[in-house]
């Protein structure tokens, strides 16, 4: 049966009527059984594969004329390559399934292909016609069926921008994570808002606060008064949002406490974005106690003369370094009323840049970043822009 995409879209319809062995792989679209000549000037069969640009199910015009080949370099019928299309030639992981040996590019005079049809057949022509001249039987039209594998994705519709970035090999490497964020405030949702639009197989949120309309102006998105009238719970609220990308969300609309900790256990990664100091202890305790990897982030914001001033920190706990934690006092169990973040001062951009860089440095522990220093404490100053790495892996 053809991909789900097929039907509804006319230009990759048309490929599929026409006899061309279409298949799509998340947000691949590739046409096997191309004719084209090897250096040899026997003909040879090759795959041409494209990043398909959606809206929802829908194809849009090519955002590139760029495609990428698996086969080896094509050749004129004179036994010269057709070095015109050729523009690199360094083989490349796009996915899992896919591994390219060329990249092509020919653009129209106008810039850009309308379609799918137009921009993947422009290509097939070039190829083909080259071989049909030693071979007329040479054929990429086989009306072949590909059966489509119904492979399940934690995304309501598919992550194009990994694929147009060429990243989703790199970007898959989180995908059997079971992610926990504790906290559902500002930064916890920021925290949120990130990992919705990653891979991981779940994302758990605890939280036992209503959102409120304070909580509308240092929160990711813009809620209606309607929904602001709802008094909806926290971790309700922001899984509504984001439900509408991520499969696998499952609200808790309490905290984590000594006497529910335990839910914690068998999960890969714990956010910690919580006010209440006293709170952590046990959390802590058992990711330490299990051998989890965790992030603990929190602000420390003061008015200074009719001004604010503060630090933003990132706490990072793996099995390679936790020592600091408690030697270095990095994470604090006590609560500490000299904070006039406490006060519910708006500063959203302060959230966001603290789930920043908890994210930037998850990503680092599994291998999605580079990770160069192996710091495990970062304080990013506010009024000197100074950003300070401490606690480095021994």
């Amino acid at each position: 049966m053809p991909h789900k995409l097929i039907n509804p879209n006319p230009d990759l319809r048309q490929l599929w009527d026409e006899g061309y062995e279409i298949e799509i792989v998340d947000a691949f679209l590739m046409i096997h059984h191309i004719p084209y000549l090897a250096n040899d000037l026997t003909v040879k069969y090759g795959t041409l594969v494209s990043t398909l640009d959606l809206a929802g199910d829908l194809t849009v015009r090519p955002g590139t004329h760029v495609t990428t080949f698996i086969g080896e370099p094509p050749h004129h019928r004179d036994g010269r390559a057709i070095n015109a299309i050729i523009i690199g030639t360094a083989p490349q992981k796009l996915h899992d399934k896919i591994t390219i040996n060329l990249t092509f590019s020919s653009k129209p005079d106008v810039g850009y292909y309308d379609d799918y049809f137009q921009k993947m057949v422009t290509y097939i022509n070039i190829l083909s016609s080259e071989a049909k001249a030693i071979d007329p039987l040479a054929n990429e039209k086989t009306y072949k069926v590909i059966e489509t594998e119904d492979e399940y994705s934690v995304f309501k519709y598919y992550d194009t921008n990994s694929s147009r970035a060429e990243i989703s090999p790199i970007t898959d490497k989180l995908k059997n994570l079971k992610v926990v964020i504790i906290g559902g405030g500002g930064t916890g949702a920021y925290i949120f808002d990130f990992i919705a639009k990653t891979p991981v197989a779940q994302i758990d949120i605890y939280d036992s606060d209503v959102f409120l309309q304070h909580n509308a102006f240092r929160a990711p998105g813009a809620p209606s008064i309607a929904q602001l009238r709802e008094r909806l719970p926290k971790v309700e609220y922001l899984a509504s949002i984001y439900r509408n990308m991520h499969s696998n969300i499952v609200p808790h609309a309490y905290g984590i406490t000594e006497e529910n900790v335990g839910e914690l256990t068998g999960k890969s990664f714990v956010f910690i974005s919580i006010d209440d100091s006293k709170a952590k202890e046990p959390i802590i305790n058992l990711l330490e106690l299990n051998q989890r990897p965790f992030i603990e982030v929190g602000i420390g914001v003061q008015i200074v003369r009719d001004q604010l001033i503060g630090v933003v920190r990132t706490t990072t706990s793996t099995e390679n370094k936790r020592d600091h934690v408690r030697n270095n006092n990095r994470i604090s169990f006590v609560d500490d009323n000299n904070n006039d973040y406490a006060k519910n001062i708006q500063i959203a951009e302060l959230n966001a840049i603290n789930a920043s860089f908890a994210i930037i440095k998850w990503k680092k522990i599994f291998g999605v970043y580079h990770d160069a220093e192996k710091e495990n404490h970062t304080t990013y100053t506010i009024d000197e822009s100074q950003l300070l790495n401490e606690d480095h892996d021994a």
